[in-house]
């Protein structure tokens, strides 16, 4: 297996937990002694607009936490799909919220993976879940940690304040992990 080195660009629309997905995904990794920068990028598209984040997760020291050729995209917005998929590098990993995406990717150059993600988190009662589905069904397909992994990283990045909505977490990451075949 080669070295690790995952340039994740993570985008949707501000309040779907884009950038709690990306910290998520950094503790993640640091707790698995990786190699990890993460940058959000909000302003005022924050509440509604189009927000993303860079993750770059690697077994060497990162050298730029910008990621201009991601190799993984987790769209979950349209505009967000229209705007990265252009610049994946070919042989990546594009997921992608099928359930208010309605067209398909017009990228084709490695594994696309749609997923029903709002749908899956609607089902467990909570919109919001959306980001923690994507992450599950990303870290199950792209095999870059365990789910045991990331669920042990979940109490780390959630405010204190909803620590009650821990279980429902783990719950939505284990729906979108058992979501890829």
């Amino acid at each position: 297996m080669g070295k690790l080195n995952e340039k994740i660009i993570v985008a949707g629309f501000g309040g779907q937990g884009v950038l709690l997905l990306g910290k998520l995904l950094a503790y993640t990794a640091m707790h698995a002694d990786k190699n990890v920068s993460w940058i959000p990028s909000y302003g005022p598209e924050m509440r509604g607009g189009t927000a993303n984040c860079n993750v770059v997760i690697s077994d060497d020291p990162v050298g730029s936490p910008i990621v201009t050729e991601p190799n993984v995209l987790i769209a979950l917005n349209r505009p967000s799909l229209e705007k990265f998929e252009q610049i994946l590098e070919k042989g990546s990993l594009l997921i992608y919220n099928r359930s208010i995406i309605e067209v398909d990717p017009k990228w084709n150059d490695g594994k696309v993976l749609p997923l029903d993600a709002s749908d899956i988190a609607n089902e467990l009662g909570n919109a919001k879940l959306t980001n923690m589905v994507a992450i599950g069904a990303y870290v199950k397909a792209s095999g870059v940690f365990t789910i045991k992994q990331l669920t042990d990283a979940v109490p780390l990045v959630i405010s204190k304040r909803f620590h009650h909505l821990i279980p429902l977490n783990i719950e939505a990451i284990e729906r979108g992990a058992a979501a890829v075949s």
